[in-house]
């Protein structure tokens, strides 16, 4: 790419082109994929009847399942397109779904007692300014669900051109630098998971120090508090 970036319009048009694949396969990716084991995280912690904003949603597939757990959830997503199809996935406005950028989101402060936030921090120009969104939205002593790619995810390879000195719309943020960065914008590290390939078995990681778990996984899935105001 040259000339201008504009990382949100790349972004929204990148989404935007990947709606239809997405829509293929999310319902997989949540029913018995690589996402199989967020919502039964997230049920173990989070009363039934929180408010949970699902940010990132994609086609609300997610969002929809938070639904029909028993939450109040609402998503959003950059993309225009991920929105339509979310919106077409229920018959009636059982859920609000919103176009709106993480970075600068149409919330009000304390909106929700928790943010689901799965693979999308890592496709933000500035993950620390969106994390200041998510505290901000979040009400005392709210939880923030954060799925993070670790080493072993294939999307990672989207911000392969930036060695090559291009621009593209995923940072290399790994999870043990988001659970840093996190720490900066007064979120406390409470519980998590990681997510593995088929070739990394339980052997090879249990005992090991959280880093070194978070360097073989394919995802790791973070359960923070909001600390402060």
């Amino acid at each position: 790419m040259t000339g201008s970036f504009d990382w949100h319009k790349e972004a929204e048009v990148q989404w935007d082109g990947r709606a239809g694949f997405w829509n293929e396969r999310s319902k997989k990716m949540w029913d018995d994929g690589s996402r199989k084991d967020i919502l039964p995280f997230i049920e173990s912690h989070l009363q039934k009847g929180s408010s949970i904003l699902d940010i990132g949603c994609g086609d609300g597939y997610g969002t929809y399942r938070l639904h029909k757990s028993g939450y109040d959830a609402t998503g959003m997503d950059l993309s225009k397109e991920m929105i339509n199809k979310a919106k077409s996935r229920l018959d009636e406005n059982e859920i609000g779904f919103f176009q709106g950028d993480i970075s600068g989101m149409p919330f009000d402060n304390a909106s929700f007692n928790a943010v689901m936030a799965i693979n999308v921090l890592e496709w933000t120009e500035n993950p620390g300014a969106a994390l200041s969104e998510l505290h901000r939205v979040l009400k005392k002593d709210g939880t923030l669900y954060a799925g993070i790619l670790g080493p072993a995810a294939g999307p990672r390879a989207n911000s392969y051109p930036r060695l090559h000195g291009e621009k593209a719309i995923c940072n290399t943020m790994m999870p043990w630098e988001f659970q840093k960065l996190a720490a900066d914008f007064n979120f406390t590290y409470v519980d998590g998971f990681g997510v593995y390939k088929e070739g990394v078995k339980q052997h090879h990681h249990q005992g090991l120090p959280l880093d070194l778990k978070q360097a073989l996984s394919f995802l790791w899935v973070f359960k923070l508090h909001k600390e402060g105001e």
